[in-house]
């Protein structure tokens, strides 16, 4: 208590010191501008860069609202976009599902496409993992909801697009800050930006840490981004991105519905008897290069590797993972006019490679007098190469002032080879081609409005696990989920551009549902188990309101209601048709509001409601549904001229109300003990963050 008494004299002197400095300077407190919602500026991977021109549903988290929370775990601002559902344990655990695709996803995130700027974040294996990246170092997030394969390739959900910070003010700056929080939370931060005439450099390091809230918890991560532009002249320029990041987690795993309700600090007992973890070390560079041919013609070229080192004791073995991918991808932009008709469009290729291989070893950790693990001899070994090639297109036809029409196509072909050094055997495969066509039409009344509707097809390729028979031979009957997705929906601008109103109605079946059956510990075989049913509505509100000449106030409000179900489904004789989709909530509501006066300070809260959530096939047993409030006060100040400071806390949970953050969907029971479904959430917590950045 103490601590926090002296945080709030300090935040409180400082403002008002700040407010009598700027009195006796002579400077008066100005009125506030009526601020307009600017039309928000999307990546060059789309056809054109104006979101309101896009015939498709994106959420967009700008720089702002990427730092709106404590800048060390990006869940609290993912799950702000309506359809989208993030859920995480300890920043390692996570699983992203978008408009209920993914949510049956035993670990981690699939069926989606993410990229960091140019550079694919998604494995081979069809993984993705975006929470490694520090926060800071973001410019923009871009979450393309519904599948647009003409484009991205596979994901059946949708894509995410990552924007890397990069400096573009001509000039260089250099910041520190550190966040500090609750249960030993602990991050520092150090940056450098660089940006002239020729060229730009962004260069970033970061340390996190936290003891962890519960059983065999403990957290850390660093990293070191860089980033930049080279060779800039007035019609091409040559990008770079690199990103290295070493990772140490300990595990509490997932825990019974008893343990959760009486004792959600535990972790599950072998995990915490093993002291499991997951560690690795992974690098990503990338180099990108632009080039304006002439005045109706543009290219963009990118190279990029992605190597990742990991380590994960758990209770029944050992899992070493090495992965190599690297690819290229080459689009063409451009502008013609067929008569009066003015058309855009995307054509290009995109390769992508990767190497796997994964060892399992015997874990003696009950051998290590409490030491934990303890590697033992070799179980298995496995290898995979994987391959695609993506050749997309599209086409933008402007019809009238107020009509176009947009159309494209893509065509994937993937191929595997398969090592099982254990079995001594080899085997190769390859899925047929897949092609996925998108149509859409816009209608734009004027300049701030815009109604579309939208056809698109896409699918997922399965990940390894998926694709063999319980012997670790491929399975040849194992075909990609597709399906194809309508959707109407509308962006508009109102009262001069204060309010900004979104709404989208999608349906969508997928085909040849992908089951991972469990055979063991962490063992699973896939099969192709049926159909699924996806429909719903998403809204979201922006508002604008200048309530006097210092205090405005922003405010948005993101709501989705779902309908996710088996359409047909069985499953070892059980008929699960017409049951909810597992895993994940059908509907959510975010809400928030933010406070800002003309010198310096802030206030912001922000709620979400999420509703139960199906845990099992059977739908026998559910989450209870929960509500969020998160709260946070700061000040930004000059101390010296070009010398800024941002001072902050906040309360996250603030009502300590006890939830599932994660949930396990169809936890096995061992003998007569409880399913562990459950991941506890956070309960109430608390944070500060000091920044220094000084302009030359």
């Amino acid at each position: 208590m103490t601590i926090k008494k002296h945080c709030l004299f300090l935040f409180m002197f400082l403002v008002f010191q700040n407010i009598e400095a700027q009195k006796k300077a002579g400077r008066q407190i100005d009125s506030l501008q009526t601020e307009k919602l600017k039309e928000v500026v999307i990546s060059s991977l789309h056809i054109n860069n104006n979101s309101l021109n896009t015939p498709a549903s994106i959420g967009i988290l700008s720089k702002k609202d990427l730092l709106q929370n404590n800048t060390t775990d990006i869940t609290t601002v993912i799950n702000t976009i309506p359809g989208v559902f993030m859920q995480s344990s300890n920043f390692t655990t996570t699983r992203i599902s978008i408009r209920g695709i993914g949510a049956r996803t035993t670990y981690g995130t699939n069926k989606i496409r993410a990229f960091y700027g140019s550079i694919p974040l998604t494995s081979g294996n069809s993984e993705t993992v975006i929470d490694d990246i520090d926060l800071e170092n973001l410019n923009q997030i871009e979450i393309i909801k519904g599948p647009l394969s003409s484009v991205y390739g596979a994901g059946l959900g949708g894509a995410i697009l990552i924007s890397p910070q990069l400096s573009k003010n001509e000039n260089q700056s250099a910041g520190i800050s550190s966040v500090f929080g609750s249960y030993g939370l602990l991050k520092n931060s150090l940056n450098f930006s660089l940006d002239k005439k020729e060229g730009s450099l962004n260069i970033s390091y970061h340390n996190l840490k936290t003891d962890g809230w519960r059983e065999n918890s403990a957290y850390k991560r660093e990293g070191i981004t860089l980033a930049g532009e080279l060779f800039r002249k007035k019609n091409s320029k040559l990008t770079y991105f690199s990103n290295y990041t070493y990772l140490k987690a300990f595990i509490p795993s997932s825990i019974n519905k008893t343990a959760f309700e009486n004792n959600p600090e535990s972790g599950a007992p072998t995990w915490v008897a093993s002291k499991g973890f997951k560690e690795y070390k992974s690098t990503l560079g990338g180099l990108a290069y632009d080039f304006k041919i002439n005045e109706n013609l543009n290219n963009s070229t990118s190279v990029f590797i992605n190597y990742k080192d990991s380590n994960e004791p758990r209770p029944f073995d050992i899992l070493r993972q090495y992965t190599f991918a690297s690819g290229a991808r080459t689009q063409f932009t451009g502008n013609f006019k067929i008569g009066k008709k003015e058309n855009h469009f995307i054509a290009g290729i995109e390769y992508f490679t990767d190497t796997y291989k994964g060892n399992t070893f015997e874990n003696l950790y009950q051998q290590n007098n409490g030491l934990g693990s303890l590697q033992g001899n070799l179980l298995t070994e496995t290898g995979q190469k994987r391959n695609f090639y993506n050749i997309f297109s599209q086409l933008r036809t402007l019809l009238s002032e107020q009509f176009e029409i947009q159309a494209g196509l893509n065509y994937n072909k993937t191929k595997f080879n398969l090592d099982n050094y254990t079995a001594n055997t080899n085997q190769e495969y390859s899925y047929d081609g897949i092609f996925s066509p998108q149509l859409s039409l816009l209608f734009k009344p004027n300049l701030q409005q815009t109604v579309y509707f939208s056809i698109s097809r896409g699918f997922s390729l399965p990940a390894t696990e998926e694709t063999l028979k319980s012997d670790g031979t491929i399975n040849p009957d194992i075909k990609p989920e597709n399906g194809y997705n309508f959707e109407v929906g509308g962006k508009f601008y109102f009262f001069n551009k204060k309010l900004y109103t979104e709404i989208a109605l999608y349906r969508m079946e997928i085909k040849d549902l992908l089951v991972a059956k469990r055979i063991g510990d962490d063992q699973y075989v896939g099969l192709n188990a049926g159909k699924t049913f996806h429909e719903g509505i998403e809204i979201t509100l922006n508002h604008n309101w200048p309530i006097n000449r210092i205090v405005s106030l922003n405010s948005y409000l993101a709501g989705s209601l779902g309908n996710y179900e088996f359409k047909e489904f069985v499953d070892n004789g059980n008929d699960y048709s017409g049951n909810k989709l597992t895993g994940v909530a059908a509907n959510k509501v975010n809400g928030g509001i933010t406070v800002n006066t003309n010198f310096g300070i802030y206030f912001n809260a922000d709620y979400q409601f999420v509703d139960e959530i199906p845990m099992n096939d059977a739908n026998t047993a559910f989450s209870d549904s929960y509500n969020i409030l998160n709260l946070k006060t700061g000040y930004r100040f000059e101390i010296l001229p070009k010398l800024t400071t941002h001072i902050a806390a906040g309360i996250n949970n603030v009502t300590n109300t006890k939830y599932a953050s994660l949930i396990l969907p169809n936890a096995a029971a061992a003998g007569n003990a409880l399913p562990r479904y459950y991941y506890p959430g956070l309960p109430v917590n608390y944070y500060g963050t000091v920044s220094l950045n000084y302009l030359f």
